[in-house]
């Protein structure tokens, strides 16, 4: 026989043309040929009028570039229109640095190819969100991935990231069909109901409705006429063929003789060309599609061939022997002994038919006997005489060994010798059985070890025995293998030739013999004759494909090291070769061409292919033969049944080989509640009342992906993972029939339950004809009975009359997107409620499962529908008399049945304190597998309410300015409160708690994860669905806010106009999706409201930037008990929520100037930030600000940082605002009279004169070069309960010798870090936890800043003063700014800095002996008396330093005690307060722990070691200068950039987890949760906010 590969003349001129894209191209270029990727470009570059918004699918990748686990497979919808799936980053991550973004999608047009690879370089902005836009314009399988630089500096490889795979799924058209129901809900007759008409329609793969048929039960092609004309009657549109090819000598369709060609049954007695049966084939294949509109699939065969195949004669190659594959030898040797035997049974005198379990005891023995002559232990070990023999010969030769590589072998016993010799990987050809006694260790390793364990042996003989000895405990090990081995290989045919011989569910095999032997051959053996002669006897006998139970699906059975063959573990097919592809086509070549041509052709000719054995399928195979196929037919559809049991695995197979749907089967449900679970897991689409197709897509304006083209709207929806298509078969044509599984009756409400699934769904004609038990696909010789669609018979055809309507229902429900269920199961009952989300239209299926066999209609509530109506479609009962049939010796015939129509009926309405409702009852006559079909509406909704209510948001937000955004977003449940009297708190959601705020940021919270998983179960949703209290509180609270705010009444008019409409439209189970629409919608209308209000900086920038940003809405708002006016509220910023929410703990003057360039300033808002700069400016008195403000009522002055703190912010005012500089001549009136007397707020000495901001200015400088020195007004426990009465002292003064400022004392904490003792039982109450008395590094460092800044100001003419006057050495004179500046300048780093070397102290003001690290910056200079050690710890504040007057700092000194810090200071979301090496390091803070253990006590540890927030923006700040100008960023910015993203990664993430939205006052050690902590601080985000803008102004240069 010709065995060259059949020539496939395409029978088709094109490959299966895709639609039409939705675009016109340009009539005066040339038209080329051009692939649906350069579609794809041409339509987003061609300038064409804006059309529907094209949609942009988003896909966010983790910081290490690779997708999280539930996006690591992506499934994308058919692109009938182009439309772009976006691959979004956010800047600064790992994976941003220098990255690279890699796929072989063909994103610059052409051809796809699996293993070329698109590159795209991202952007190095670090200020917007990294973006690559993927113009989609073809099905397919593909991967992408990112390349970046290893963030591990040392390691110089560039990092891969973690694969991501995208498939598109195809696009399959088939001419459309009319509607199956008439317009009162009446099955429409044949041919009315479901008429083919000529327009075509795109089929999602969802709306499959797939028939399973075997050909050769179809007759020849010529008879397939009325079958198809059944099938497409039924619903069905497309049909599963088993192979059409030639089948082998078993005449098994899945055992393939000739993969190239047809079977020549298809052509009757007819004799046909291979050509012309391709052409005949493919012909009927069209007419299929065009006449009957039935799509067609295959089975494709891909793991094995026919034993019989004639090409395995010249290419034995392509399948495992022991010649290429020599583990397979004594698998071999024992499949021969098992057929030997077989044909001896009669003469050794033993059973040759199996009639007892004694039968097979006897059989097994006598084979076990049988084996033993054939040694195949021989395999397994060493040939010990052989070793002690070439040992000894070696010695013989050179009394020289090698030297011996391994551990120490001197004195070891034989043992151990082999277990060294063992793990050290030195014993070759273990488990391989490349040949009897094939077992070795080289003779140098045997040489070098026998010399260096016996060193007392020199003869050789003696050598070689001790050689000899070791190597006879290996073999210990490997007998042991042989024998265990041989007994799981003894006990798998046993069971095998119990279940094929004996066994009342087997096969029950009759007489034993050479042809059919003990039980089934592993190995096919091809004849040994004149046409395989040129091959090595040992090519000729080939593994059989088959399956092992629980086998791992990626490992290849055949290939070492798997023994399977050996130890008889296949369930084999006898009739079937497996194929050795090997690695790739060099080591098959003609097995891979002979495969490619196969499934080229079946491409051409179908639209779809099923993987039969898809499991144990090479998945390189199986990548490159699809490749080829999809070269063919890019819109392949492509289906398997998997049976990996694992999740993961699954979606391997799945992304890899492009796997468009997962076959699932119904009849798999062992009860009615796994059945429902199963139909819940494949079959319900989306819950109804979802919400994240409504509340996650936002618009937005497409710029052209290729940089061409016009810019164009469109919808942005973000991708939350995907799971594959199912496939939901009610019965595969493998399985046994419902009779067999549950009762013959249940077949109608398993097979119309399946049809209720969003999924393609599938059946065998046999389910619908109701044929009694699985048929034979080998044996079975009869021809399927056929029911002429309109000639009465349909009637006799089983359940196939209502399938007909179901089918045809299923795939309008699909195309008209009911894409929304619900899965109810009730005892015996399910039930299923399809809804269309727009128009709420929806079926209702209600199900009698039939697991037994009864007429009793068991029991199942009343279903009520709430606020819906119900039209009944149609009931039936199917009633079979008997379970016996007479078997038709040439037709396949079903079970003989009646369909007993149920007469219609209403449902019961009613209505209760919820409202009108309908009640379906069953009827009292529903026996096991009845059903009933109702149509289902609710009255008065409107199709389009989710547009409404997401209507007019932008208009209705657009008058708010900033603080009655505070309003409407934020509010923590203390400032509602506060800011109504009382009335309104936070919301209580029961089962979930209070909201964490009252504005939109709170219901956000719950409502983000409720979104995006569809979490309808959860709390709110519950209670929304209970009553509409939540949609009252929302509009009452802005309404009775209104006098306050104005502008609220729009949107609470808003609220009000689409919370009524709902309540009054809309059944409660709708309630959560509605009340999300609304809530979302108005949610991002208020962000917008806010960005658009923002700076530049914020408008243009990432996410992150604009969540900080958010945080300064959140904080600044109008309250009653806390205000920068004593006289009247005005709005004031929060130090942090929750617990400085109001009264006077709300405002703190260090707070708001820390928190006022962040917070104010880098967002634009000049306004709030001059409110307050003036607010403090009024306070001022003894050169101080207040730190507690109390609406300027009772401020309190013990703060030393604040004035400086204020001054460093009007400073930054002035070179950030408009016109900042004016201010320093604005006016304010002074709170208190120039002498500092106290005075009450509204005694006539208050606001008595006035000053400007310079003036303000001036006089802080000049009070503390004259030094300041008070009692704090009230001094005693009224003020402050907890301090020592010495703390009230407050002293500041100037060391002229240096320029620095000193001040405090032992009883008071005058910085930030001011906690002060509390504990009586530990004895710290007015103890200060951190004193810090003397001159701390950041007031010198804000001191520094203010006096350049002043000197700049002074000598251009803009500041109107030159200095302060100052008493030095007794002399009164003018210290100019810059003097002062300069003694700083000339002193600091003597007095501040502690060298690396000890050696270099005595150039620096340092006591060696307190030294506790070095190369740092102390913390303090000039700790009082008892602890100057305080000075020697290692803080955070030394950055603050840094940032504010960088020109203080040696930059090689700076960059060395700033990656210290990096290294020790550094935390997830913060700083480290203090070194872990100090020995006051108490990381953890609790302020409620009264223990005696004074280090924390009442939390005295609040700055002892618990990581703050705030200051790691400034240690980012000053880390970006110093790395800039001594690190490696002076020679790569990028890289001091990307460290700093690196690390800001946590932050990140915590403001879009946490509820809060904001990032946290402080947290325990290494980012633990610290429950006494502000969830979100005003200053933590602001130092963000500072560095973002610092990194912004970089990208912008």
């Amino acid at each position: 026989m010709d065995t060259k590969p059949l020539t496939i003349v395409p029978i088709f001129k094109t490959a299966i043309p895709a639609p039409a894209l939705d675009f016109t191209p340009d009539p005066a270029v040339p038209q080329t040929p051009k692939t649906p990727a350069d579609e794809g470009l041409e339509f987003f570059e061609s300038p064409l009028p804006h059309g529907a918004p094209i949609q942009v699918y988003e896909l966010t990748l983790e910081e290490d570039g690779g997708p999280n686990k539930s996006r690591a497979y992506t499934r994308l919808p058919p692109p009938y229109t182009p439309y772009i799936l976006r691959v979004t980053l956010e800047p600064g991550t790992f994976a941003s640095k220098n990255g690279v973004f890699k796929t072989n999608f063909p994103l610059e047009g052409g051809k796809f190819d699996r293993d070329t690879f698109i590159e795209r370089k991202l952007p190095t902005d670090f200020s917007k969100p990294i973006k690559i836009d993927l113009p989609i314009s073809q099905a397919g399988a593909y991967v992408y991935w990112l390349e970046y630089d290893n963030p591990n500096r040392a390691t110089p490889e560039r990092v891969k990231g973690r694969e991501g795979y995208f498939n598109i799924d195809p696009i399959l058209r088939v001419p459309k069909r009319g509607p199956i129901l008439s317009s009162s809900l009446q099955p429409l007759s044949y041919p009315d109901g479901g008429a083919i008409n000529p327009e075509k329609v795109n089929v999602p793969l969802d709306g499959i409705s797939m028939l399973t048929v075997v050909s050769k039960w179809m007759g020849p092609l010529a008879e397939w006429g009325p079958f198809l004309a059944e099938c497409q009657a039924r619903g069905y549109n497309m049909l599963h063929f088993t192979p059409l090819q030639q089948s082998g000598e078993s005449q098994s369709p899945y055992s393939l003789a000739d993969q190239l060609v047809y079977d020549k049954k298809l052509f009757g007695d007819e004799k046909v060309s291979p050509e012309d049966g391709l052409f005949r084939v493919h012909e009927m294949l069209k007419t299929c599609k065009e006449k009957y509109g039935l799509m067609s699939l295959t089975d494709v065969v891909l793991n094995h061939t026919a034993n019989n195949s004639p090409w395995l004669l010249d290419h034995p190659e392509a399948g495992f022997s022991p010649l290429n594959s020599p583990h397979l030898n004594p698998a071999v040797e024992l499949d021969d002994a098992m057929i030997a035997f077989s044909d001896q049974l009669t003469a050794l005198g033993l059973p040759t038919r199996v009639e007892s379990e004694a039968d097979i005891e006897v059989l097994i023995k006598g084979f076990t006997d049988f084996l033993k002559p054939l040694n195949l232990w021989e395999y397994y070990v060493f040939d010990v005489p052989a070793q002690k023999a070439r040992v000894k010969a070696a010695f013989q030769s050179s009394s020289e060994a090698g030297a011996w590589d391994g551990p120490a072998v001197a004195g070891k016993t034989p043992a151990e010798l082999a277990d060294i010799l063992r793990a050290a990987g030195k014993v070759l050809h273990e488990s391989a059985f490349l040949s009897r006694l094939c077992v070795d260790v080289d003779i140098a390793d045997a040489t070098a070890l026998v010399k260096a364990a016996f060193p007392d042996l020199t003869e050789p003989e003696a050598r070689g025995e001790a050689w000899g000895n070791i190597v006879n405990v290996l073999n210990v090990q490997l007998y042991r293998e042989w024998e265990e081995d041989t007994k799981i290989a003894l006990d798998g045919i046993k069971n095998r030739l119990k279940y094929i011989r004996l066994d009342a569910n087997g096969p029950r095999m009759g007489e034993i013999n050479a042809t059919y032997p003990l039980v089934e051959t592993y190995f096919t053996r091809l004849p040994r004759d004149e046409r395989t002669a040129k091959h090595d006897p040992r090519a000729l006998s080939l593994a059989n494909n088959g399956w092992i139970w629980n086998a791992d699906p990626l490992q290849n059975f055949a290939q070492p090291p798997s023994k399977a063959y050996l130890r008889r573990e296949v369930i084999v097919w006898s009739d079937c070769v497996k194929l050795r592809y090997g690695k790739g086509r060099e080591d098959s070549p003609w097995l891979w061409d002979h495969m490619t041509h196969y499934v080229e052709y079946l491409a051409e000719a179908f639209d779809g292919f099923r993987l039969d054995n898809c499991h144990s399928t090479p998945l390189h195979v199986g990548v490159a033969l699809l490749d080829a196929a999809r070269v063919v037919n890019p819109d392949l559809y492509v289906c398997a049944e998997l049976f990996t049991g694992n999740e993961e695995t699954d979606i391997k197979f799945v992304s890899r080989l492009g796997i468009n749907s997962l076959i699932r089967e119904a009849m798999n449900g062992w009860d009615t509640k796994e059945t429902s679970r199963l139909l819940y897991s494949y079959g319900l689409g989306k819950p109804i009342g979802s919400m994240d197709g409504a509340c996650l897509t936002s618009p937005e304006e497409l710029a052209p992906p290729t940089g061409k083209g016009p810019t164009r709207p469109s919808l942005v929806t973000p991708l939350q993972g995907s799971a594959p298509h199912a496939l939901l078969y009610d019965l595969t044509h493998d399985n046994e029939s419902p009779l067999h599984k549950r009762t013959a009756e249940d077949a109608l409400s398993t097979g119309a339950l399946t049809t209720f699934a969003w999924a393609g769904t599938g059946s065998v004609k046999g389910f619908d004809d109701l044929h009694p038990k699985l048929l034979n696909l080998v044996a079975e010789g009869r021809r399927y009975e056929v029911f002429p669609p309109g000639s009465g018979a349909e009637k006799e055809s089983g359940i196939a009359g209502i399938k007909r309507v179901l089918n045809h229902l299923h795939v309008e429900m699909v195309l008209e997107g009911y894409s929304e269920g619900h899965v109810h199961q009730e005892n015996e009952y399910i039930v299923i409620h399809r809804v269309q989300p727009t128009t709420q239209r929806g079926y209702i299926l209600v199900a009698h499962t039939g697991f037994s066999k009864g007429k009793e209609r068991g029991f199942i509530a009343p279903i009520k529908l709430r606020r819906t109506k119900t039209k009944f479609i149609l009931g039936a009962i199917l009633d079979i008399p008997s379970y016996e049939i007479d078997q038709d010796p040439n037709i396949i015939k079903g079970l003989p049945s009646t369909i007993i129509n149920i007469a219609p009926f209403a449902a019961v309405e009613g209505s209760d304190g919820e409202g009108p409702y309908s009640e379906i009852h069953v009827p009292e006559v529903f026996p096991p597998g009845s059903i009933l079909l109702f149509e289902s509406h609710i009255d008065g909704i409107e199709p389009k309410l989710d547009e409404f209510c997401k209507s007019g948001a932008d208009e209705a937000f657009q008058d708010l300015d900033l603080v009655d955004l505070n309003v409407v977003l934020h509010r923590a449940s203390g400032e509602e409160r506060d800011a109504t009297n009382g009335e309104i708190g936070a919301y209580n959601v029961p089962g979930h708690g209070d909201l964490v705020y009252c504005g939109l940021e709170g219901w956000m919270g719950p409502l983000r994860k409720i979104i995006q998983r569809n979490d309808l179960g959860h709390a709110l949703c519950g209670h929304l669905r209970e009553g509409t209290w939540a949609f009252d509180y929302i509009h009452s609270r802005l309404t009775k806010q209104v006098d306050t705010f104005p502008h609220l009444a729009k949107v609470a008019t808003w609220f009000k106009e689409r919370f009524d409409r709902v309540k009054d439209t809309v059944p409660s189970f709708l309630r959560p999706k509605f009340f999300a629409i609304i809530i979302s919608e108005a949610y991002k209308a208020a962000r917008r409201a806010v960005i658009e209000q923002c700076s530049a900086f914020v408008a243009t920038g990432h996410s992150f930037t604009q969540n900080l940003a958010l945080c300064s809405v959140q904080m600044h708002g109008l309250v009653k008990s806390a205000s920068l006016s004593p006289g009247e509220p005005t709005p004031s910023l929060a130090a942090g929520l929750p617990h400085f929410a109001a009264g006077w703990a709300r405002c703190w003057g260090r707070d708001v100037f820390i928190s006022l360039r962040g917070l104010f300033l880098t967002t634009g808002h000049y306004d709030a930030a001059r409110k307050h700069i003036l607010a403090f400016c009024s306070t001022l008195k003894h050169g101080l600000i207040p730190n507690l403000l109390d609406s300027i009522r009772n401020p309190r002055y013990n703060s030393r940082d604040s004035p400086w703190w204020m001054v460093q912010n009007i400073q930054d005012y002035a070179n950030s605002a408009p016109d900042g500089l004016s201010i320093l001549s604005e006016s304010v009136k002074r709170r208190f009279p120039a002498d500092d007397t106290y005075v009450a707020w509204d005694d006539p000495r208050a606001y008595a004169y006035s000053s400007t901001v310079a003036e303000v200015i001036q006089e802080i400088l000049q009070r503390h070069a004259r030094g300041i020195s008070f009692r704090e007004h009230n001094a005693g426990p009224n003020l402050d309960m907890q301090m020592s009465d010495g703390g009230f002292n407050i002293d500041v003064r100037v060391d002229w010798n240096t320029g620095l400022i000193l001040g405090g004392n032992e009883h008071n904490c005058g910085t930030w870090m001011d906690k002060m003792g509390e504990s009586v039982k530990a004895g710290t109450k007015g103890t200060p936890g951190t004193p810090r008395d003397g001159a701390p590094v950041e007031i010198i460092g804000l001191l520094k800043s203010t006096l350049r800044w002043l000197d700049e100001l002074s000598s251009a003419g803009k500041f109107p003063f030159k200095g302060v006057d100052a008493e030095i050495d007794g002399v009164e004179r003018l210290v100019t700014y810059k003097e002062w500046s300069d003694l700083i300048q000339n002193s600091f780093e003597k007095y501040f800095y502690v060298p690396l070397d000890s050696a270099d102290d005595s150039s620096y003001q340092v006591n060696t002996n307190l030294v506790n690290r070095r190369g740092i910056y102390k913390d303090v200079y000039g700790s009082g008396a008892g602890r100057e050690w305080s000075d020697y710890q290692f803080r955070c504040n030394f950055p603050i330093a840094m940032t504010v007057a960088p020109e203080l700092f040696d930059p090689v000194h700076a960059l060395g005690a700033l990656r210290l810090a990096d290294a020790v200071l550094r935390s997830p979301l913060g700083m480290k307060t203090l070194d872990p090496n100090d020995a006051q390091y108490r990381g953890d803070y609790d302020n409620s722990n009264d223990s005696t253990d004074a280090s924390i006590a009442k939390g005295l540890n609040y700055h002892q070691g618990p990581e703050w927030g705030w200051p790691l923006g400034y240690f980012l700040r000053a880390y970006l200068h110093f790395d800039r100008i001594a690190g490696r960023g002076k020679e790569d910015i990028n890289e001091t950039l990307h460290h700093i993203h690196t690390i800001l990664l946590p932050s990140r993430r915590h403001i879009i987890d946490d509820p809060w939205a904001g990032i946290p006052e402080l947290t325990n050690h290494d980012g633990g949760y610290c429950h006494d902590s502000c969830r979100t601080q005003a200053w933590s985000a602001s130092t963000l906010l500072d560095i973002l803008e610092e990194v912004h102004k970089l990208s912008a240069q």
